[in-house]
């Protein structure tokens, strides 16, 4: 394991946030003046006294199939930009990171993806099929050809690709605005029971 990674996990442990609870007790007594001249000394024992004494982190081994089915996702999407490297037109690279940032953001709710059928098959087709398929298509394509328009009004391969771009990147929108709408209601929903047990709130959304 990284060393970055076990510091952001001792960061957000127990031990660290009972140690540093305590020390800012520490920290307020000496403010008020009650830890004396050794106030260092003070706040520094009382974070290990806290780290000592916080009951251990819960272990948690089992993995649920929604973060199973959202790594895999995610790995392919990785891969998927990867392969890409630098075939394609800057505008085409704008347009696949920001339809990347948009399924990263999906994928980041696993429990909400995976819990609608429709909305996880969109975004499993899109990193599977919909994206590459459309991509490989135009990457098969001489460079010359993609980018020339054709008699009348039809569309450049060039054009038709940020056009199909364009439709992943709506749908996937819609997506992300339906688990974030699921989100704000469970917010809601919180509110409404803290209103009810403890009376009014400041953050009041309706």
């Amino acid at each position: 394991m990284a060393i970055s990674e076990r510091v952001l996990r001792y960061l957000g442990s127990n031990r660290n946030i009972a140690g540093s609870c305590l020390a800012l007790l520490g920290l307020v007594a000496h403010f008020l003046g009650l830890a004396g001249a050794f106030w260092p000394v003070v706040v520094v024992a009382l974070y290990g006294v806290g780290a000592l004494l916080a009951p251990p982190d819960r272990v948690r081994l089992t993995i649920s199939h929604a973060e199973v089915e959202t790594r895999a996702l995610r790995a392919d999407l990785d891969e998927l930009l990867r392969r890409i490297g630098g075939r394609f037109p800057d505008d085409v690279h704008a347009a696949v990171d920001a339809l990347a940032e948009v399924l990263r953001g999906v994928l980041d709710r696993a429990e909400q993806l995976t819990a609608s059928p429709d909305q996880l098959h969109v975004v499993s087709q899109t990193i599977r099929q919909y994206l590459p398929a459309s991509l490989e298509a135009y990457a098969n394509l001489p460079r010359g050809y993609a980018l020339t328009r054709r008699g009348g009004r039809e569309r450049s391969a060039h054009e038709e690709l940020l056009a199909q771009l364009a439709l992943l990147d709506a749908q996937l929108r819609k997506v992300a605005e339906a688990i974030h709408r699921g989100d704000e209601q469970a917010l809601r929903d919180q509110g409404r029971f803290l209103r009810d047990k403890f009376g009014g709130s400041e953050l009041d959304l309706g």
